[in-house]
Formats: structure tokens, sequence, C-alpha cells
């Protein structure tokens, strides 16, 4: 069985995986949204790109159903406290961190700047890359309207993302997906029209 990624709803959750295992990506803020999208299938880990509210505020419901690890840059562990202030994540991920799901791999990319523990999920064997709230469609993602390091952020996304393949599908923690090569294009005016470009 081939590995597949799915997106449950509108939210900021995405599912990698087969018709026997998968892995949660952001489950975000509806835990029975995403626990029927996974059905019976078993629940590997629950990774959460960043420690902000509307990314992580099921996992730990989700993460419970099938005693799943849940896994969260140490950085962002201020950010996890405001929404699970009596549960730690279970993993502190790493930047070259790999997670295994369905035989495909995920890489961690430390990408911080929408927080100081933003990271992205790369998954060469689909030419796919989770990127969260680090880079959208749109450029830089902002958090409650504003970009706490707006620099870093670009920094992340010149440095760590745009040197992934071209053609590699970027799937965001919000709105549509797009790809390096059109990020790419792109890069140059976000750095001139500065933190006012993004989701606000």
């Amino acid at each position: 069985m081939e590995a597949r990624i799915e997106r449950p709803g509108d939210g900021t959750a995405w599912v990698i995986g087969d018709d026997d295992e998968v892995i949660v990506i952001d489950p975000g803020e509806d835990a029975a949204g995403v626990l029927e999208a996974v059905g019976d299938r078993e629940i590997l880990a629950v990774i959460c790109t960043h420690g902000h509210a509307s990314h992580v505020t099921a996992a730990i419901e989700v993460a419970e159903r099938d005693e799943a690890p849940v896994a969260l840059h140490p950085a962002d562990r201020l950010h996890w406290r405001a929404t699970h202030p009596d549960d730690a994540a279970d993993i502190e991920m790493a930047d070259g961190g790999r997670f295994e799901v369905a035989d495909v791999a995920l890489e961690v990319m430390h990408t911080a700047g929408h927080s100081p523990g933003s990271v992205s999920l790369y998954c060469a064997d689909l030419g796919t890359v989770f990127t969260g709230d680090a880079l959208l469609a749109t450029g830089p993602a902002a958090h409650e309207g504003e970009y706490p390091d707006f620099p870093g952020q670009l920094t992340a996304i010149g440095e760590r993302l745009l040197g992934l393949p071209p053609q590699t599908r970027v799937l965001p923690g919000h709105g549509e997906e797009t790809t390096i090569s059109a990020a790419a294009k792109r890069f140059d005016g976000w750095v001139t029209a500065g933190p006012a470009v993004g989701l606000s």
C-alpha cells in the first residue's frame, strides 16, 4: 500500500500514511474531525510543527486514542504550556530528526521565526514539505497579526525551504498548497515588502 496525504476538513491538520497506519501533523482544535478522518488506522505519532494553540489543542486527545507520542520542538515549550499546562510533549524534536510511516520518511527541518521552535517536515519520498506556519502560499505567516521574528522567518524560508527541489509541494498549516518553485519566485517580493505581507 502506498503512502498518501489527506487533509481533514479546512483546519490545520494533515494525515500521512496508508490503510494501516498514519502520522497526524498539526491536529488543530478539532480532535473528533481528525479521528474521524483517521478511522481505524493506527496513529503512530502526532507531530506539531509549532506550539500555537490553533495547531496543538487537539494533540493530546488525538494521541491518547492509540497511546501515540506527541512530538514538539523544545523551543516551543512555553507556547505548548499555554494550551497544555499539565501535559508535556513526549518527543523533543531536533533538526535532522526522522519519523517513518507507511514506508516513507519525514525529516525534521528547524525553520524558526514564526515561533522559536517552528519546524517543517520534508518527505523526499513524496516530494512534499509540511511547513506549518513557517511558509504559506501567501508568504510568511503572522501570529495574531504580528511577526515575532520576521527576519528569522525569511532566513528559514530562504536558507532551508528554498533549498529543496523546485517541484516540491508545500503543504502549509493554513490555506492553499503551493510549490517551492512558486515560493522562490515570490521570495524577493516578501523581503522587499517587509512584514506587512502574509496571513494576519
